[in-house]
């Protein structure tokens, strides 16, 4: 077995019984009445927890209408910006993660171990149910994500080297090279790679930020080189967006159609993801490319003027909610996202959960994430 599949336990198992029996389902997307009862008797749970532990929560659950699903309070991710609020002594703290680059205001997470393993357990689940775990079989890596450094605790980069975890790494590259104080996008390196594995007999695993890579495909075609042809077995899984750089971006369809032209790489290997380090859930695409709610989540989107649930297929922010969580009161955050949902029956895929498509970021804003100042790195060299 996987080490990030092992068990593990709430930290309180007689108050949090039916948070642990939810995250410790075993398929991503089931999806029926009884899990949607499991759910809201967890979230209950995680109410209570924080409501007990955190006098910040209890103000707002006390004036949470109990009409409100799940009666759980809209935290905006923004508020995690400027304060610190832990539901857990400070000495309890397995991890901090911080959401954004080199400047900027930065979301302070703390997790406990439950709360930062069990993400990680929901995350290996999927790659589990998509094949993607393979023990058996080395890959090269190429990260577009920033190089380790010692006080570098950016929840992508976090991410980004825990997946490495699900096949042993013949080598690792990074888009983004540790300078030693900063970080530079390093295209070249990305090119150098690339054109190293195709001659490698090991599946390629592309990790990160669409935008670097993008931009590698663009410097490969301005420098007159032929297409790539990656060994079979190869994997893209993308995220953070193209924050900051808007007016380059192109489609999905037409990146996921670059990738499979320059690299090799066939459409149904290509995925992106949504998630954020004030909500650790993961929402991978489905093989046509949907990002399914998993089964320990629930997707709402709210008016952007009164806040009211919207119905299926309006656009608003995105809100979303999960009763993982027991280090910090973020069980329901609204991110500044505007997204629309849609039934799971009107993918086309086998799974029945909704499904969400992000539209961008909700107005202009001073705070930014990681993805922003990451991108501002490429500044001068695309």
């Amino acid at each position: 077995m996987n080490p990030h599949l092992a068990p593990v336990a709430v930290p309180d198992p007689a108050l949090l019984p039916h948070v642990q029996e939810l995250c410790d389902l075993t398929d991503p997307y089931a999806f029926g009445p009884a899990q949607d009862e499991l759910f809201a008797a967890a979230m209950a749970e995680t109410n209570a927890w924080h409501t007990e532990r955190s006098a910040f929560f209890r103000s707002l659950y006390e004036a949470t209408p109990p009409a409100e699903p799940y009666r759980t309070p809209l935290v905006h991710a923004n508020f995690f910006k400027r304060h610190e609020v832990l539901s857990i002594p400070r000495e309890d703290v397995e991890l901090h993660l911080t959401s954004s680059g080199t400047t900027g205001q930065k979301s302070q997470m703390f997790f406990d171990e439950w709360t930062i393993r069990s993400a990680q357990r929901m995350v290996a689940r999927i790659f589990e149910r998509n094949g993607w775990i393979t023990p058996e079989q080395e890959v090269n890596y190429l990260l577009y994500s920033y190089e380790p450094a010692p006080s570098l605790n950016l929840g992508t980069a976090f991410t980004d080297n825990y997946l490495c975890d699900f096949a042993p790494a013949r080598s690792v590259a990074y888009a983004l090279r540790n300078t030693g104080g900063e970080h530079e996008f390093d295209p070249f390196g990305c090119i150098a790679a690339l054109r190293r594995f195709e001659r490698e007999d090991a599946p390629v695993r592309i990790l990160g930020f669409p935008a670097f890579l993008f931009f590698t495909l663009e410097r490969m075609r301005a420098m007159g080189l032929p297409p790539l042809r990656l060994p079979e077995g190869s994997l893209v899984v993308l995220g953070g967006g193209w924050k900051g750089h808007a007016d380059r971006r192109i489609e999905k369809e037409e990146l996921y159609s670059r990738i499979t032209e320059q690299l090799g790489i066939p459409g149904e290997r290509i995925r992106d993801t949504f998630g954020s380090v004030e909500h650790c859930i993961p929402y991978i695409e489905c093989d046509h490319h949907r990002l399914h709610a998993p089964v320990w989540s629930r997707v709402t989107i709210r008016s952007t003027r009164t806040l009211e649930p919207l119905p299926y297929g309006e656009r608003g922010y995105l809100h979303l909610v999960s009763p993982y969580i027991t280090s910090v009161p973020a069980q329901s955050v609204v991110m500044g996202d505007l997204a629309s949902l849609q039934p799971g029956s009107a993918c086309g895929c086998e799974l029945e959960t909704p499904w969400f498509t992000v539209h961008g970021r909700a107005g202009v804003s001073r705070n930014r994430s990681c993805a922003v100042a990451a991108a501002e790195l490429m500044k001068g060299m695309v």
